[in-house]
């Protein structure tokens, strides 16, 4: 692509991740005619977490992961944060199966593949709790065609390496959605950028680091940006800004001065997995299967045993284990920790050392496991699992949010986070988990936060619901247009769906007198 030059731009998106890819293709599909400019300091897109090899976000539909699904105190399980989790990934599938139409994306397999979602656990109390699970999000129509067994046998028909070798009377149980995909979202992030770059008014600058954001009196950000390869400085001027630099993001949003970011810092957490890429192993293992996390570990810390289909190329991988460094990014500085620290945010971090004590002891115990304790716990979910087949894949920097709180001084979130100047200018988008599987609904929020005014009737919004058929819409609430929404895209993206009743009992044998 060309250099940066000094020059007016309607939108800047720092950082070449998902999120960016994202929010572009959605402007530019709204308003063709947007001059937009993306900017990323390393060499090319999805490099940083929107990277297969870097990214747990696979898919995540809330289907599997029991830490969306917490026991209240009366011994029920609240399936809210779940569903609201699963039905966002609608709005991802949705905004891809408009682009395969639309002919920007030629072939959905390149970065989307149908992958069975488990939930397993044993133990007496793990299994009572799944049980109860199941029997709530069962009878929610998100959830049809969720299956349960306590079963040894048919576990193993689902995943015959987390039963192969199990012993002792230990009661197991799962559940299994065969409505679960994997995502390669660097794939992805390739197909979205090629898609934007490929449009008249829009670029992406790679090796440009931003240096510095500052408001300018009419009311456009002028942004400086250095070469990384030549050390020349030059600057862009955007009436709209978009920080979706990962783990990045908050060192820039600093740099912004907006007050709407006063007293936010990061808490990095590091991660790596186990990775097998031999193929009869593989050829054995066909689903995400997902156990219960460690007490006072990171969300982002549950462990798995994890189809991928990275690059054509499937793979196992099994993790993650946490681990802490003081980086923001995977490429990032051993300093940016110490850098992000303001007077402003001083009072929160030391807060959330203050009130997180057992998550510090966690990841400490992570960073000193020995090559023993982590096949210890890859044996756990695989127990004929064998080293040799093994190896470590490095994962990427998360940088979860912590944000001021009155009460509290500071509150460690485990979520996602729009942080935004009050004129809708500027924007930052915060935090990890659920991250890129929900870069549609982080999209769409970036519109209503930023460009409500262009979201009318006589302007975007005619648009906007071809794009997402479903936008006003609760998918939570209205189960036949839920149904509706996931057979069509099911269909487009070459993904399993599942029939309503109706459909399956008409199709159903008829019964032998």
């Amino acid at each position: 692509m060309s250099a940066v030059s000094d020059r007016e731009t309607d939108v800047v998106l720092i950082g070449a991740g998902i999120m960016s890819a994202t929010l572009g293709a959605f402007l530019k599909e709204l308003e063709p005619s947007l001059s937009i400019q993306m900017l990323e300091v390393l060499g090319d897109c999805a490099l940083e977490s929107s990277d297969a090899w870097n990214n747990a976000g696979t898919g995540h539909a809330a289907n599997c992961e029991m830490n969306y699904t917490p026991e209240r105190p009366d011994g029920s399980v609240d399936i809210s944060k779940a569903l609201q989790v699963n039905v966002e990934f609608d709005l991802s599938r949705q905004f891809w199966s408009y682009l395969v139409g639309r002919g920007a994306i030629a072939d959905p397999r390149s970065f989307i593949h149908p992958v069975p979602h488990m939930s397993f656990v044993h133990g007496v109390d793990n299994v009572a709790f799944l049980r109860k699970r199941f029997k709530t999000m069962a009878a929610h129509h998100c959830y049809e065609g969720m299956e349960y067994s306590e079963d040894p046998t048919k576990i193993a028909e689902w995943a015959p390496l987390v039963m192969d070798g199990r012993t002792g009377g230990d009661p197991v149980a799962a559940t299994r959605i065969i409505t679960g995909t994997d995502v390669d979202y660097g794939s992805l992030t390739h197909l979205l950028v090629r898609h934007l770059v490929g449009q008249p008014g829009c670029a992406v600058h790679y090796k440009s680091c931003v240096t510095d954001l500052a408001r300018e009196q009419d009311g456009r950000w002028r942004i400086e940006v250095r070469d990384t390869d030549s050390g020349e400085t030059r600057s862009v001027r955007a009436k709209f800004v978009f920080i979706g630099a990962g783990g990045g993001a908050l060192p820039l949003l600093e740099k912004s001065g907006i007050p709407e970011g006063r007293g936010y810092g990061g808490f990095p957490v590091s991660g790596i997995w186990l990775r097998c890429d031999d193929p009869e192993i593989n050829r054995r293992h066909h689903a995400k299967v997902y156990g219960k996390a460690a007490v006072g570990s990171p969300p982002m810390s549950v462990p798995h045993l994890d189809t991928r289909v990275i690059g054509g190329q499937r793979s196992l991988l099994f993790g993650p284990y946490a681990g802490f460094s003081s980086k923001f990014l995977k490429h990032g500085s051993l300093l940016d920790l110490f850098e992000s620290i303001r007077p402003a945010n001083v009072k929160p971090l030391l807060s959330v050392a203050r009130d997180n004590f057992d998550l510090t002891e966690y990841l400490v115990g992570q960073v000193l496991q020995s090559e023993s304790h982590r096949l210890a716990a890859l044996d756990e979910y695989f127990p004929k699992a064998d080293p040799k087949d093994w190896r470590l894949q490095v994962a990427g920097q998360r940088v979860q949010i912590i944000k001021p709180d009155v009460t509290r001084g500071g509150l460690l979130e485990f979520g996602t986070e729009l942080v935004g100047a009050d004129d809708h200018s500027l924007v930052a988008l915060l935090g990890a988990s659920p991250g890129a599987s929900t870069a549609a609904f982080i999209a769409i929020s970036v519109l209503e936060k930023c460009f409500a005014g262009e979201l009318t009737a006589s302007a975007w919004l005619p648009k906007l619901k071809q794009i997402i058929p479903s936008y006003g819409v609760s998918l939570i609430d209205d189960a036949d247009f839920c149904r509706q929404i996931r057979a069509a895209t099911a269909e487009v993206l070459k993904v399993d769906n599942i029939p309503p009743p109706a459909a399956q009992a008409a199709a159903a044998p008829p019964a032998r007198a």
